[in-house]
C-alpha cells in the first residue's frame, strides 16, 4: 500500500506532537499508513511531552513505511533542529520548507498517495525563501498549475465551503470578484466533490457579498451584476447552483441540509462558519492538483506547543479525508 506523506509543519508549533498522536490512535481511527519527512527528533521530544511512548524509526526509501508503520512511527531521512516548542527560528523553518517540498515530490511521483500537511508559520517561511502566500498555492505551483486552479475547501462532519478570494485584504475583494472567477471554481468544486468525495450530483449554494445579498441593490451591486450572472451561466451548464444567499443565513443546520458545499466571497466568510461548527475536525483540503492534499485546519498554536493540550482531532481528519481520497482516485484509475 502507498503510504501518505506528512510534512512536520513548523517544528516549534503543535504540528509535531499532533502527528505523534495521530500514529498513537491509528488503530482507533482507522488511519491508512502514513510516513513524516524529517524531524524524526523532534517528533519524539513531542510524544515524550504529551506522556507518549512513541517508537519512531528512520527511513531511506517511502516504500519502507506501509511494513513499519504497524509498530513505530516511519520518518523519512535525517534531516532535523532542535526542539523548541513554541519559539520558531530559522532552522525550524528551513526544516519546515524542506519537509513540505519533499511530501509534495513524493505525491507527483506517486511514491505518497497524498499530502497531509501540518500547520506552517508563514512569515518564518518568507524569511528562508517562501515566497507564496499558503501551502495552497505553493501546491498548485508545485504541480505545474495556475495559481487559481487550485482552489482550497474546508470541510468537516457539518459543512464544506470555499472561499473564491482568500489571502487579500478585505477592500480588495469586491475588486477581485468576477464572473469568470465565481464559475471558473465552481466547476472545480464540483468536480472534486464528485471525484474526491463520492458525490454524484453536487449541489453548491452561493453566498451573496453584501448584507441580506445586497438588498436588491440598496447594499451593493455586485450580486445582480456579478454573482447571480454567473450563478445562472452554470445553472445552464447543468450544475446545481442557488444563490445569491445572505451569508447569514447560510450556515443554520435547516440550510445546510440542502447543498454540499458554500462558495464564499471571502477568506473569513467561509472560515467563520467552519471553525464555529467543526473547528477540532476541520480539514483544509486543496481541489483541482492532481494530487491529495489535506491540512487541518488550524495554524502552529506556538502559545501551546508543547503543553500537551493541543487536540489532534483535525489532523487525524486530515489524514483520515486524504486516504479517503486517495482510495477513490484510485479506484476511478
Amino acid at each position: 500500500m502507498t503510504p501518505l506523506a506528512v510534512s512536520l509543519g513548523d517544528p516549534a508549533g503543535i504540528g509535531p506532537e499532533i502527528i505523534a498522536e495521530s500514529w498513537a490512535q491509528r488503530d482507533a481511527e482507522g488511519l491508512v499508513p502514513f510516513l513524516v519527512i524529517g524531524g524524526a527528533e523532534v517528533i519524539r521530544q513531542a510524544a515524550h511531552s504529551r506522556g507518549l511512548n512513541l517508537p519512531v524509526e528512520q527511513i531511506a526509501d517511502p516504500a519502507q513505511a506501509a511494513s513499519i508503520f504497524g509498530h513505530a512511527l516511519p520518518v523519512l531521512g535525517s534531516d532535523h533542529c532542535p526542539y523548541s516548542p513554541g519559539a520558531p527560528d530559522q532552522t525550524g523553518a528551513e526544516l519546515a520548507l524542506f519537509s513540505l517540498e519533499t511530501a509534495t515530490r513524493l505525491a507527483r511521483e506517486g511514491k505518497a498517495a497524498g499530502v497531509v500537511t501540518a500547520p506552517i508559520a508563514k512569515g518564518e517561511l518568507a524569511k528562508v525563501g517562501f515566497t507564496f502566500p499558503g501551502q495552497t498555492e505553493f501546491l498548485a505551483v508545485a504541480c505545474g498549475m495556475q495559481e487559481q486552479d487550485a482552489v482550497m475547501m474546508l470541510a468537516g462532519p457539518s459543512l464544506r465551503t470555499v472561499p473564491l478570494t482568500v489571502h487579500c485584504a478585505l477592500a480588495d475583494v469586491p475588486g477581485l470578484l468576477s464572473r469568470e472567477l465565481i464559475e471558473h471554481r465552481a466547476r472545480i468544486v464540483a468536480k472534486a466533490l464528485r471525484s474526491d468525495f463520492g458525490v454524484a450530483n453536487p449541489r453548491l449554494a452561493v453566498c451573496g457579498l453584501n448584507p441580506h445579498a445586497g438588498e436588491g441593490g440598496r447594499f451593493g451591486d455586485e450580486e445582480a451584476r456579478i454573482i447571480s450572472p454567473a450563478i445562472a451561466a452554470l445553472c445552464a451548464e447543468g450544475l446545481e447552483v442557488t444563490g445569491p444567499h445572505p451569508a447569514d443565513a447560510l450556515f443554520t443546520p435547516r440550510a445546510r441540509a440542502t447543498y454540499d458545499a458554500a462558495l464564499a466571497m471571502y477568506h473569513d466568510q467561509a472560515l467563520v462558519p467552519i471553525k464555529a461548527l467543526d473547528f477540532d475536525e476541520g480539514v483544509n483540503v486543496t481541489l483541482g492538483l492532481p494530487i491529495v492534499r489535506t491540512s487541518p485546519d488550524h495554524g502552529t498554536a506556538f502559545n501551546i506547543a508543547g503543553k500537551a493540550i493541543a487536540d489532534p482531532g483535525a489532523m487525524i481528519a486530515a489524514i483520515r479525508m486524504a486516504g479517503e481520497m486517495a482510495a477513490r482516485r484510485a479506484s476511478h484509475g
